[in-house]
């Protein structure tokens, strides 16, 4: 009887938070929602692989604007590109800051880099030097002969290629040869030595165990209490 009495009152919560969030969220003139927002975990329900088709699915169903809650944060889907110019000219200082991750805390410096920065004066400062010494004509200029020749080595790679072709991972190390040659004048990908392929190899698996930390499969940022216990990683292919 003790144990029916903790089910009753269990579910009694569980109706009176979903019915006081519901009111809530129609008084407090947010955009519309996905009925329900269940606590803790929020909408992470809805996702199935891949993410993007699920947004679209969301999209088609519940119109072109939705406010959803992933765990502890909230998330506006924009499917509209009307709304979507409103949301970057209009309001574009509300959504200028990125949220902060793990990933942005640690490869960003602590949130103080170009991607990751608040917006500010140190990110306005920031992107005057990008803007400066990394995309102005003068800069793009001096670079494109290292573009042309990176894209002709690839377009040459594929066809002498007579086997299939990953073309993700081809342009993924055409990027890699473009920043790489910019920087530091050499590239790590496709060449006859065997050094810098060997650094190559060293090089990309820092960027993929970097980029594992992306804050879409850091199960942590959206559930913080998961931290605790030591779970981080969300499943990828959520978001592939």
């Amino acid at each position: 009887m003790e144990i029916l009495h903790i089910y009753v009152s269990l579910l009694l919560l569980v109706v009176s938070y979903l019915f006081t969030t519901h009111i809530h969220w129609k008084v407090s003139n947010l955009p519309p929602t996905i009925f329900p927002t269940l606590p803790i975990i929020g909408h992470l329900y809805l996702l199935k692989a891949p993410i993007y088709r699920t947004f679209a699915r969301i999209s088609a169903k519940h119109g072109p604007i939705i406010l959803l809650r992933f765990g502890s944060r909230r998330v506006l889907l924009v499917s509209s590109p009307s709304i979507a110019e409103e949301c970057f000219t209009k309001n574009d200082i509300v959504f200028a800051n990125r949220p902060n991750l793990v990933f942005g805390k640690i490869l960003g410096d602590n949130f103080t880099s170009l991607v990751w920065a608040p917006y500010g004066d140190h990110w306005r400062n920031l992107r005057r030097i990008a803007s400066t010494e990394i995309l102005s004509t003068q800069r793009l200029n001096e670079f494109q002969d290292i573009r042309a020749d990176e894209g002709l080595l690839l377009i040459r790679k594929l066809l002498s290629n007579s086997s299939p072709v990953n073309m993700k991972s081809a342009f993924y190390e055409l990027t890699l040869n473009i920043m790489m040659r910019m920087i530091s004048g050499k590239r790590y990908f496709g060449g006859d030595i065997v050094e810098v392929e060997e650094e190559g190899r060293r090089f990309r698996k820092i960027l993929d165990e970097a980029f594992s930390l992306a804050g879409a499969s850091n199960l942590g940022d959206y559930l913080p209490i998961l931290s605790w216990f030591g779970v981080n990683d969300w499943r990828r292919n959520y978001f592939y």
